[in-house]
């Protein structure tokens, strides 16, 4: 039997912009080395894998290149619009997907868009050690940590455009970077209330081109910044892509909202 699997990229209407992941679609839970190797072989940032569950919602795990992690908000997008494009989960139905990193929601929006629900990542201020300053060249204006690794805000757009961090020593600090400052982008889209990159090179990521999860994070540092629950990232990787992000109904949740675009559609073979 073979397993249907999907290219998509992610907080995007560009093919070959935005994030893209691998998302595998299983009748049942998988083997974690075959995920695993599945995910190697894909090198996407993250490869999902979903499941569905006797309930009626669907079991979610996600790989990177070299390990597993704890949560994915773009490979959720990707899953999500995946189910709704194969039929799998009908219309604007409310998906529930069970994860490492608890219950979190997904739904396409009327205007074709995908909505998930996640873990907000309030961080705490906190300094940042002299050897993560050092590999990544900059000098923040405010720094904190939270899940996400840490939030580092810079001086303006241009300072976060023109990092060039040692890739070699964030791995050796076994840090994930965020960096982040508000925007000056303006494009035919929605207006951007803030910009950011994340860096990830000791879980195989050196830079990740969109990150839902870095949002988690930032949704609630910026949101409180310019008081405001509703407001618009746009992460200047290479790919670039633009997240909406929505304070929840509580502290402790984050909804964030992108486009989506299928770039391939396969099977695995046995």
């Amino acid at each position: 039997m073979t397993t249907p699997i999907f290219v998509v990229d992610a907080f995007t209407s560009a093919r070959f912009a935005g994030n893209p992941a691998a998302v595998c679609l299983l009748d049942a839970p998988a083997d974690e080395a075959w995920m695993q190797a599945v995910a190697t072989e894909m090198r996407h940032s993250e490869t999902a894998f979903v499941s569905p569950r006797d309930d009626g919602d669907h079991d979610l795990r996600w790989f990177t290149p070299t390990v597993e992690a704890d949560l994915c908000g773009h490979a959720t997008l990707a899953t999500t619009h995946v189910l709704g494009e194969t039929g799998r989960v009908a219309g604007s139905a409310e998906m529930r997907f069970h994860t490492r990193s608890g219950a979190l929601g997904g739904r396409r929006t009327p205007d074709r868009r995908i909505e998930i629900d996640l873990p907000a990542d309030p961080c705490t201020t906190a300094d940042v050690p002299p050897a993560l300053i050092e590999a990544l060249g900059v000098t923040p204006v405010a720094s904190a940590r939270g899940r996400i690794g840490w939030l580092l805000e810079l001086d303006d757009e241009a300072a976060v455009r023109a990092v060039r961090p040692d890739h070699a020593a964030l791995a050796r600090e076994r840090a994930s970077v965020v960096v982040t400052a508000p925007a000056t982008t303006t494009t035919s889209g929605p207006a951007i209330d803030f910009v950011s990159r994340y860096f990830a090179p000791y879980w195989g990521i050196d830079e990740d081109p969109v990150t839902g999860a870095a949002h988690c994070a930032l949704a609630p540092y910026w949101a409180e910044r310019r008081q405001r629950r509703e407001l618009v990232g746009y992460q200047a990787s290479a790919r670039g892509g633009i997240v909406g992000v929505r304070m929840g109904p509580t502290a402790e949740r984050v909804l964030l909202t992108g486009e989506t675009v299928t770039v391939l559609r396969g099977e695995l073979a046995d």
